[in-house]
């Protein structure tokens, strides 16, 4: 009687086992009896019929899939390796676990084929610099799909974008060029605003002509500096000093016109030897 007692205590234990199941606080249980769907359990200990039940867990954290390079031709036939990451979660776990076989796989495999078809319809440019609008475009093509598996895909984002080498080159040598041109141009503008500068400024010592004076006498200064022995004379300073002395030897002809030499009037002198003395009456 007593064996009884202890056998049959034994299978209890043994089917109370069976039937404890403990979900945690990411999961969500799928409980399957004979076959079907009758329920989500959600976290916590529960309590399934043992060989009756089934209790499939299903975890609801976000998952990190990363997408396997892949090569394509973009739009303007070049052609490039791209890898991507995708995070995905579970949003009903029914319809993870009874439309679809293999969740996560089956994300891989339509993730891969759609990056293919998005960078496809843009360029290289717009594959390297418009990043975000491809990202956007490859999750609205997933979340549409994988939406009817209960799965929602949160983000994607290209991860290397791998050119070939003379692509590369390529850009390189464009990039090269491009700089080039900015440099000229910022060349040429510095140009320009210095000759307008120096208009104004010519404009000044037009106006003030002993202002060009004093930036010659500046430049003198500047180079006796180094204790230079050349003496360098601007052509200004030389045209200057012909003036002076024009103008001096005007004023001194003038002076000569205004004020000329006057001499005495000339008066006979009687010679002694020749002519006669008169004598006094």
């Amino acid at each position: 009687m007593l064996g009884t007692v202890i056998a049959v205590a034994v299978v209890l234990l043994v089917l109370v086992a069976l039937s404890i199941r403990v979900v945690t606080q990411y999961q969500r249980g799928v409980l399957f009896r004979l076959g079907r769907v009758i329920a989500v359990r959600e976290p916590g200990l529960r309590l399934i019929i043992p060989i009756i039940d089934q209790l499939r867990k299903v975890s609801m954290r976000i998952i990190t899939m990363p997408i396997q390079s892949q090569g394509i031709i973009t739009r303007d036939n070049v052609s490039v390796d791209i890898s991507a990451v995708a995070y995905f979660r579970v949003v009903d776990a029914e319809k993870s676990v009874v439309a679809i076989e293999n969740v996560q796989s089956a994300i891989n495999q339509i993730a891969q084929t759609t990056l293919r078809k998005v960078v496809g319809q843009h360029t290289l440019d717009q594959a390297l610099a418009e990043t975000d609008t491809i990202n956007a475009d490859i999750r609205k093509i997933l979340d549409t799909t994988t939406l009817d598996w209960g799965v929602e895909v949160t983000l994607v984002e290209l991860k290397d974008i791998q050119l070939p080498d003379s692509m590369k080159r390529a850009m390189a040598r464009q990039a090269e060029a491009e700089r080039e041109k900015r440099a000229k141009i910022i060349a040429a503008e510095g140009e320009s605003m210095a000759a307008a500068a120096l208009g104004d400024a010519s404009d000044i010592m037009m106006a003030h002509p002993l202002a060009l004076q004093l930036r010659n006498l500046q430049t003198l200064i500047e180079l006796g500096v180094d204790k230079n022995t050349t003496v360098v004379f601007p052509a200004p300073l030389m045209s200057a000093i012909n003036e002076i002395g024009t103008f001096f030897a005007r004023e001194t002809a003038a002076s000569t016109t205004l004020h000329p030499i006057t001499t005495a009037p000339h008066t006979s002198v009687p010679n002694a030897n020749t002519d006669p003395v008169p004598m006094p009456q």
